[in-house]
Formats: structure tokens, C-alpha cells, sequence
């Protein structure tokens, strides 16, 4: 039985983590999204500015609930 190497790869790689943050600008499609820590992404999916969301590999999966963020450095 042959493997697919690809397959072996993409098994052992961790999934993008699921990220939440503060839409500040919309634009043809792509969200301008704010992070807690203060950094931006831009991610596809529909929305609208000042909404908060949840984003996975740079697309929007959907609303996230208005919580207290809290970071924590480990």
C-alpha cells in the first residue's frame, strides 16, 4: 500500500488557530480586522465595521460574542 506524503504532512501540521477580533474597516469583500494585542489581518467574509468576529486562516467563520478579552502571556 502506497502513501500520499502530502496527506503524512498535512496530518502532523497543526490547524490555524481561531482568532477574535474588532472589525474596523470594510472593503469590497475583506474585513480589516484588529486583534487584542493590536495587531491587524485582513480577512474575507461579509460583515460590517465594529462588528466582532471570529477568524480562522484569514476568513471570517462568523460572529463572536462582545466579552472581556483577556491576554495572557505564557
Amino acid at each position: 500500500m502506497s502513501t500520499n506524503p502530502f496527506k503524512l504532512l498535512k496530518s502532523i501540521l497543526p490547524d490555524p488557530p481561531l482568532e477574535v477580533g474588532d472589525v474596523i474597516a470594510v472593503s469590497s469583500g475583506t474585513a480589516t480586522v484588529q486583534l487584542p494585542g493590536g495587531g491587524l489581518l485582513h480577512a474575507r467574509g461579509n460583515t460590517t465595521v465594529g462588528a466582532r468576529v471570529f477568524v480562522r486562516n484569514n476568513v471570517i467563520e462568523g460572529p463572536a460574542p462582545s466579552l472581556t478579552v483577556e491576554i495572557i502571556d505564557v
